[in-house]
């Protein structure tokens, strides 16, 4: 079970609400967001963005909440399917408003240097996997048990789908790219353990 380690509330509001900061760092993230035996982050990613739009709250707590949902396997095709229906029972003009933050979410494929994100597989019964395509900077990308292969721009990877990988920064660079969902049948992402420092530093 994944435990959610969340310090916002300390960070911003310590001195002037130590207990609301206890209240949102603690309860909130580290026992309602971690009791994943009943609903998994994703689904409580599902419900979080679709409480915030439908209070049109729609500032960077729903910014936030979106990528985490983009972290948690929620794909772009899907973000953009759940806002539209949200549409019809939430309102228009705040489903639009959602669609702007999310755009920048899910099409914001860019790495300081040395980020990278998790040990993923995006699997598939039939098709599905991902497409990846370097325009700026340098990066790696690495499927498990195979030596990190350099992304820069023009550099196109095809990731078969049940293949857990990662891709990210080189250490010395930043780095961005397009990243598409291939279709397939019965698709879902699986977010796993990070990269550790030992396996990263085997990059160049």
């Amino acid at each position: 079970m994944k435990k959610i380690v969340q310090t916002a509330g300390r960070t911003q509001l310590g001195e002037f609400a130590p207990e609301f900061a206890h209240l949102n760092d603690d309860i909130l993230f580290g026992e309602v967001w971690s009791r994943n035996d009943l609903l998994s982050l994703r689904d409580r990613s599902l419900v979080t963005i679709t409480s915030l739009i439908s209070q049109g709250i729609t500032d960077n707590s729903l910014k936030y909440h979106l990528q985490s949902a983009k972290n948690n396997g929620i794909t772009r095709t899907e973000a953009a399917e759940i806002i539209t229906h949200i549409a019809f029972y939430a309102g228009w003009p705040k489903a639009w408003a959602a669609f702007n933050l999310a755009k920048e979410v899910w099409n914001e494929d860019v790495f300081e240097p040395g980020c990278r994100n998790n040990w993923h597989t995006h699997h598939a019964t039939k098709g599905g996997g991902q497409m990846l395509v370097g325009v700026a900077g340098r990066g790696w990308y690495q499927e498990e048990g195979k030596p990190a292969q350099e992304i820069i721009p023009g550099t196109v990877i095809h990731i078969p789908a049940n293949v857990k990988h990662w891709h990210g920064a080189a250490k010395d660079s930043w780095f961005a790219h397009l990243a598409f969902e291939i279709p397939g049948e019965n698709t879902s992402n699986e977010w796993q353990e990070a990269v550790s420092d030992e396996e990263y530093n085997k990059t160049k």
